[in-house]
């Protein structure tokens, strides 16, 4: 037996602001989408990595996540979401950078709050 992945799933209070940092600022493409119901959901999809994106106001008020991407083209992915959607940068990190834990990272921030880290070793 073997773990494949981890599939997060994040909850909006509106799900086109998820869409756009994950769409527009990480290029994420949309594979799945039901808008229609209690609670519209949408599955994006990058370079065999899934995120599950939920529309739930309660959910979403009580927890804005922090997650991590990992990439082998960190600058490469920075130039994409510079030239794509240079205000979901992070003002903490706006830029490519060696942290002191050696790993090179910038940050995205949406209007919601949910970070995101890029990283590569």
């Amino acid at each position: 037996m073997a773990l494949l992945k981890l599939i997060p799933t994040i909850f909006y209070a509106d799900l086109a602001v998820g869409r756009h940092l994950f769409g527009q600022g990480l290029g994420f493409e949309l594979r799945y989408e039901a808008l229609s119901g209690a609670q519209p959901f949408c599955i994006l999809e990058k370079d065999g990595v899934e995120i599950y994106l939920a529309q739930n106001a309660a959910l979403a008020a009580q927890d804005r996540p922090e997650i991590r991407l990992a990439t082998d083209d960190i600058t490469g992915l920075f130039a994409e979401v510079q030239r794509a959607a240079p205000e979901l940068l992070h003002p903490n990190g706006n830029r490519v950078m060696r942290k002191s834990w050696g790993l090179l990272e910038f940050a995205l921030l949406d209007k919601s709050g949910v970070c995101v880290l890029v990283q590569q070793q």
